[in-house]
C-alpha cells in the first residue's frame, strides 16, 4: 500500500493500454510457472505490523509524518491515515530462530520508535482499531501525505459513483456514510508471510483460508468503532464496506468485491492472479515501459509491475505474493486476517500458531480443504469475526465446535508439529503455542479483554467514549509490559 505513485488523472487510452499490459504480464507469469526457476530451497516468513498513534489521552494523533521523520528508521512506513504507521521486520527462516528474531527486533524497534515518538506528542498503540476514533478523525484531509492514497480514494469513489455506506450490525448498530476510503485507515492489521513453491502454492494458501475462522476467533482485537460495540474483530466488516467499489445494483448482480474471502479452493497460484485480472478493473491503471516477455527470453527476471500493482488493490484476506529478491522470483501466502497486537508476544504467538499450524495442514497427507466446503470456510470466516473468542465453527469430522475447544483438542497438536516441520526451537515453539492455549483456556483475548474493562467503567457510571478513552490508556500501559493479554485480568 505504501508504494510511492505520483498523483495523476487517467484517459481512457490509459485504461485500455495498461489491461493489454496486464494481460500481458499473466501471459508471461503462466510461462514463468512452468520454466522459471523460483526461489523455494530455503523458505523464508515475513512479519508486517499496523500501528495507531494517539496521544497522551489516548485520542487520535495526527502526526504520522512527524513520528515518521522522528523515528527515521527506514522499517517504518506510511499507512492510509495520518494516524497511521507501519512496521516492516526483515523476512527470516524459522529453523535459524526466526521467532525469537522477530520477536527480539520488533520490541527492540518499537521502543525505540515509541521513545522517539514521545518527542513529538505521539504513542504507538497496536489494536485492531483505535477505540477513541470519532467521525473528525474520518475526513478525507486526514490522509497521509503519500500521493497514492488520495489516488485510490479518487479511484475507488469514481468506481462506486456514490458515497460508501458503513453499516454494521453487532451487540450496537453503526450507521454512516464517507466521501472517501479513510475509514480503512481504521484498520490495523498483521500480515504474516510465508514464501512457497509453485507446486506448494494452492495447498498453503488452500490451508490458510479454512484456519483464518480459528486465527480471528483466538486473536480478536478491534470490538469497538466510532462509539459502538459491534463484532469482536470489527475490522472485518469495516475493510469490506470501506473500499468496496460496488453500488447496490451491482452488488445485486453478483459483482465480486474486492475486499474478498473468495469463492472456491485453488489448484494453483495461477488462478487468483487470473481472477484478479478477470473480475477486476484497474484502480491504479499505471503502464510502465517493460516488456516482460523480452526480459523473460533474454534470461532476466521480470518485474510484472502492472500485475503486481493491480493485485495490491485487491485486498484478499489470503493475498498471492510475486515478488522478486536478489534477482530470483518467489512466491508468497500474505495472511492478512488478524488485527495488531495486543503486545509484542500476543503477536508472536500468533504468528506461532499459523506459521505452524499451515505447515502441517498444507503438507498432511488428506487435505483438509478436501473434506469441507469453501462455503463453509467462509461462513466460519464471518462468524469468528463477529463472535470472537465464543465463536462456534464447522470442522471436518467433528461437525459445529466450540473455536477454543477445537484449538485445545486437535489444533494446537498440530501448530507443535508444524513448527516441528519448521526446525522452530521447542522453547520458542512451547512457549508461544502456550499463550494461544491459556486465552482458550481463560476466554480472554484482546477483544475480549478490552470489552469487558469497558463495561467494568460503564458501571461505574461514566460514559461511554470516556469509557473507551480510559482503557485504552490502560491497553496501552499494559501492552508496553509485554505481558500476554491472558494475564492482565
Amino acid at each position: 500500500m505504501g508504494e510511492e505513485v505520483a498523483a495523476q488523472e487517467f484517459t481512457r487510452a490509459d485504461r485500455t493500454r495498461h489491461r493489454e499490459k496486464v494481460r500481458r504480464c499473466l501471459d508471461v507469469f503462466a510461462r514463468m510457472l512452468k520454466e522459471a526457476a523460483f526461489d523455494t530451497d530455503d523458505p523464508m516468513t515475513g512479519l508486517e505490523i499496523e500501528l495507531n498513534l494517539v496521544d497522551d489521552d489516548g485520542l487520535p494523533a495526527l502526526k504520522n509524518q512527524e513520528v515518521l521523520t522522528a523515528i527515521a528508521d527506514p522499517d517504518f512506513q506510511t499507512e492510509l491515515g495520518q494516524f497511521n504507521i507501519e512496521i516492516n521486520s526483515p523476512p527470516a527462516r524459522l529453523r535459524e530462530g526466526g521467532l525469537s528474531t522477530f520477536e527480539a527486533g520488533l520490541r527492540r524497534s518499537l521502543n525505540d520508535a515509541e521513545e522517539k515518538s514521545r518527542g513529538v506528542g505521539a504513542h504507538q498503540v497496536m489494536i485492531g482499531i483505535l477505540p477513541t476514533l470519532m467521525n473528525g478523525h474520518l475526513e478525507p484531509e486526514n490522509i497521509s501525505g503519500n500521493p497514492r492514497y488520495q489516488l485510490l480514494s479518487e479511484q475507488v469513489l469514481a468506481a462506486r459513483g456514490e458515497d460508501i455506506v458503513i453499516d454494521i450490525r453487532g451487540i450496537d448498530r453503526l450507521q454512516t456514510t464517507a466521501d472517501s476510503i479513510v475509514p480503512e485507515a481504521a484498520c490495523t492489521s498483521t500480515q504474516f508471510h510465508v514464501q512457497t513453491s509453485p507446486d506448494q502454492f494452492a495447498a498453503y494458501w488452500n490451508a490458510s483460508e479454512a484456519i483464518s475462522a480459528i486465527q480471528l476467533a483466538v486473536g480478536a482485537n478491534s470490538p469497538y468503532l466510532l462509539g459502538k460495540e459491534l463484532w469482536r474483530e470489527t475490522r472485518i466488516p469495516l475493510f469490506e464496506q470501506a473500499t468496496d467499489t460496488r453500488s447496490e445494483e451491482l452488488k445485486a448482480q453478483g459483482v465480486r468485491p474486492r475486499v474478498w474471502f473468495g469463492e472456491r479452493w485453488i489448484t494453483s497460484v495461477f488462478d487468483l492472479f487470473e481472477e484478479n485480472v478477470r473480475y477486476f478493473p484497474a484502480l491504479l491503471p499505471i503502464t510502465e515501459d517493460e516488456d516482460p516477455l523480452a526480459v523473460l527470453e533474454s534470461g532476466g527476471t521480470p518485474q510484472l509491475a502492472e500485475l503486481r500493482l493491480h493485485n495490491g488493490t485487491i485486498y484478499r484476506w489470503n493475498r498471492p505474493v510475486y515478488d522478486i529478491a536478489g534477482g530470483v522470483p518467489h512466491l508468497r501466502v500474505e495472511n492478512r486476517v488478524l488485527a495488531a497486537g495486543p503486545t509484542v508476544a500476543d503477536t508472536m504467538a500468533n504468528a506461532a500458531f499459523y506459521f505452524g499450524l499451515v505447515r502441517e495442514l498444507a503438507e498432511a497427507e488428506r487435505p483438509l480443504w478436501s473434506q469441507m466446503s469453501f462455503s463453509a470456510a467462509e461462513e466460519n470466516f464471518h462468524t469468528a469475526a463477529e463472535q470472537g473468542i465464543d465463536a462456534q465453527v464447522y470442522w471436518p469430522g467433528i461437525g459445529q465446535v466450540r473455536a477454543t475447544e477445537l484449538v485445545l483438542r486437535r489444533l494446537l497438536p498440530l501448530a507443535h508439529a508444524g513448527l516441528d516441520r519448521w526446525g522452530a526451537r521447542p522453547t520458542e515453539r512451547d512457549r508461544l503455542l502456550g499463550i494461544i492455549e491459556q486465552r482458550c483456556l481463560k476466554g480472554t483475548n484482546g477483544a475480549e479483554w478490552f470489552a469487558r474493562r469497558v463495561h467494568d467503567h460503564a458501571d461505574a457510571g461514566e460514559e461511554r467514549m470516556e469509557c473507551l478513552r480510559r482503557t485504552l490508556v490502560e491497553y496501552r500501559a499494559k501492552m508496553h509490559t509485554n505481558d500476554p493479554v491472558h494475564t492482565w485480568d
